[in-house]
C-alpha cells in the first residue's frame, strides 16, 4: 500500500465501474480517499467495481447511480454525495463515443455526447467547486482526451465537448486560483488528455492488427497506432491514474488550468 496522503478526504469518479475510470478510483482509495464510483454496468460489475476500490484500500466505496445526460439527475447524485461526505476530489471520466461524417451524425446522438461529455461535467463542478472554495481544498480533473487538442474526422461531437471540457476547465481554473493557501492545499482544475489506452474495448482492434501481422500482439499495437502515436506504445489505464493522482497531491497546488497530454507524442505532431 501506497502512501496515503489522501486520508480523510472523500472522491467522486464519474465512468468508474471500468477500464480507465475504475482505475482511477482504486488509485485514489489506495492514497486513503473515500471513494463514490459512478457508471454503467450490471449489478454485479457495479459490486465488483466497489469492492475493488476497497481493496485497493479505501476506507470506505459507495456507487452513486446517475444518468449523465440529464442534469437533474446529476444533481440528485451530487446531493447524494454531499450527504455521504463533501467532495473534495472530482473526477470526471465518464464519456462516450460515435464516429460518422457531420452530414451523417444523427442530431440526437450530438445531443447526447454534448450532455454525457461536457455538459455533465459543468454540473459536477458549478455543485461541487463552491465547497472545495470554501474549504480551501479541492481538485478537479477533467479526463478530455488528445482529440481535446487535436481533432480526428468522423468524430464531430466527440471532438467538440473534448475541446469544450478543456476551454471549461481552464474558466474554472482563473475562477478558483486565488482559493485556499500553500498549506490547505489550494483548489485545482486540470485536465488529463489521453492518446491510445489499453482497455477491453479497444482489444478486438488490437487482434486484428496482430491477425494482420502474423499473431505478434505486439506488431499489431504499433500497427494501430502507426498514425497517430509516434511512441508506438500504449499507456495502461493505470498510467492515467497516477497522473491523476500526482494532481491530487498537496505539492500540485500550482498545477492548474493545464491539459495534460498522455499520448506517446500524438499531439506534438
Amino acid at each position: 500500500m501506497g502512501e496515503r496522503f489522501l486520508e480523510g478526504r472523500t472522491a467522486l469518479v464519474t465512468g468508474s465501474t471500468s477500464g480507465i475510470g475504475l482505475a482511477i478510483a482504486q488509485a485514489l482509495g489506495s492514497a486513503g480517499a473515500s471513494v463514490a464510483v459512478n457508471g454503467l454496468g450490471s449489478h454485479e460489475q457495479v459490486e465488483a467495481a466497489v469492492a475493488s476500490v476497497c481493496s485497493a484500500g479505501a476506507p470506505k466505496a459507495t456507487f452513486l447511480a446517475a444518468d449523465l445526460a440529464n442534469a437533474d439527475a446529476v444533481e440528485a447524485m451530487m446531493r447524494a454525495l454531499d450527504d455521504w461526505g463533501p467532495a473534495d476530489i472530482v473526477v470526471n471520466c465518464a464519456g462516450v463515443q460515435h464516429t460518422a461524417p457531420i452530414g451523417e451524425m444523427p442530431a440526437a446522438t450530438w445531443d447526447k455526447l454534448i450532455a454525457i461529455n461536457l455538459s455533465a461535467a459543468f454540473h459536477t463542478m458549478r455543485l461541487a467547486l463552491p465547497g472545495m472554495v470554501g474549504r480551501g481544498f479541492g481538485r478537479v480533473v477533467n479526463i478530455a482526451s488528445v482529440h481535446g487538442l487535436v481533432a480526428s474526422v468522423n468524430k464531430s461531437p466527440y471532438v467538440a465537448s473534448k475541446f469544450g471540457l478543456v476551454g471549461l476547465s481552464k474558466v474554472a481554473a482563473l475562477e478558483t486560483a486565488g482559493a485556499g493557501s500553500r498549506d490547505s492545499g489550494g483548489v485545482t482544475i486540470n485536465c488529463v488528455c489521453p492518446g491510445w489506452v489499453e482497455t477491453p474495448l479497444i482489444e478486438p482492434q488490437i487482434a486484428a492488427r496482430a491477425q494482420a501481422n502474423g499473431g505478434d500482439r505486439d506488431a499489431g499495437i504499433r500497427a494501430l497506432l502507426a498514425e497517430k502515436q509516434p511512441s508506438g506504445r500504449m499507456s495502461l489505464p493505470a498510467d492515467i491514474a497516477a497522473t491523476v493522482l500526482f494532481l491530487c497531491r498537496q505539492e500540485a497546488h500550482n498545477i492548474t488550468g493545464t491539459a495534460i497530454p498522455v499520448d506517446g507524442g500524438w499531439s506534438s505532431q
